[in-house]
């Protein structure tokens, strides 16, 4: 079985393709994969370092407003097309899946037109660009969201499959993480994450709600800041947390391992991108998400929409964030068992626990 994949440009299209990848390997003996991306993404260095062969083609996004960069686009889509096909003629794949992300346009359209299987797979309830012209032509579109289908209308087949990244998050053992992250077993704990880089509204909010948090609530707090904050807050903080109460604060300025953290807490505060959204509902953590407003068409607000209006989240807007509404919000479910367990029960009720196998089981029908 030969298999090639596709996305790229950030976490987001990369990681389920990997969980696919290693479902596919799973269900597989023999399996071939060639994972193409750009030289520019994140993926060029994650994916060969998870040993994966991986091939990079030329590839630019293509701007909404009509100006000189158009042409541009335009001349690096007809070359990564010519670049994709003289991959796939060497490669020959089975199949072709893509994750998202602009490399996926030459890719998928170069194996349409050599009547190649093609599946796609979209992570947020609105699609990108690229997905939503690419769902015309592939033979399968899946889906993480059953609203997407409303955004996706021209799609020649859909499926709603969940994102394959949650399967990761159900198939692992976490026994051991409370001790690995030295949290205490009689105390809940609230995970606060504040993204790689780290979100500035977030952050100055925390900072002067957690002295607060600490001292009135018997919880205890991780509080993942972003490398551009850290040595910022962690002084911050130091300061303003009385000794006392240090140990129940657990500053770190990146997790490597963030499901394991999002897997042990009892609520979470974070972004609303798809993939956190995939390992909330699959560790059935509840949450309250701050949307960031600087995405592609506002995707972060509609996604967190869904799980909002389920029960499975409490959503708060950037702009109007309050540092006694955030309080009031964090009080009013981590210290109620009973909401606790509603919005644990709504977070279950909305996952995909086995996304990679159906994802997988399309493939393997198309060969």
């Amino acid at each position: 079985m030969k298999v090639l994949v596709t996305g790229g440009g950030t976490g987001g299209h990369i990681y389920p393709a990997l969980a696919v990848i290693n479902e596919l390997k799973e269900r597989n003996q023999i399996v071939d994969i060639l994972y193409v991306g750009t030289s520019k993404g994140m993926e060029q260095e994650i994916i060969p370092n998870r040993g994966i062969d991986f091939a990079a083609i030329t590839v630019r996004g293509l701007q909404r407003k009509i100006n000189l960069e158009q042409v541009y686009f335009l001349r690096d889509f007809l070359k990564g097309l010519y670049q994709s096909y003289r991959l796939i003629k060497n490669f020959t794949p089975d199949v072709v899946i893509g994750t998202g992300g602009y490399v996926c346009g030459p890719v998928l359209m170069a194996a349409s037109l050599m009547k190649i299987p093609t599946v796609l797979h979209e992570q947020n309830v609105i699609p990108g660009i690229t997905n939503k012209f690419l769902s015309r032509f592939a033979d399968y579109t899946c889906v993480s969201f059953p609203e997407s289908k409303n955004y996706m209308t021209k799609a020649k087949k859909i499926i709603t499959t969940g994102n394959p990244r949650a399967q990761e998050i159900t198939s692992r053992d976490f026994s051991s993480v409370n001790k690995h992250l030295n949290l205490r077993s009689d105390l809940k704990t609230l995970l606060i994450v504040s993204g790689s880089r780290g979100a500035q509204k977030i952050n100055e909010t925390m900072i002067n709600i957690i002295p607060e948090l600490i001292s009135k609530f018997p919880i205890q707090i991780i509080y993942v800041t972003g490398n551009n904050y850290y040595e910022s807050i962690r002084s911050q903080i130091l300061e303003y947390v009385d000794n006392s109460y240090q140990d129940r604060l657990k500053l770190h300025a990146y997790l490597s391992d963030l499901p394991a953290a999002i897997s042990c807490a009892d609520l979470v505060i974070s972004r609303a991108g798809a993939t956190t959204l995939a390992e909330l509902t699959a560790a059935e953590t509840p949450s309250i998400l701050i949307p960031s407003p600087n995405v592609t068409n506002d995707h972060q607000r509609v996604n967190a929409k869904i799980l909002g209006e389920r029960g499975a989240a409490k959503v708060l807007t950037e702009d109007s964030l309050n540092e006694q509404e955030v309080i009031k919000s964090i009080s009013s479910i981590i210290n109620d068992e009973e909401v606790l367990f509603d919005m644990q029960r709504a977070t279950k009720e909305i996952s995909y626990p086995t996304a990679a196998t159906e994802i997988c089981k399309i493939l393997e029908s198309l060969i």
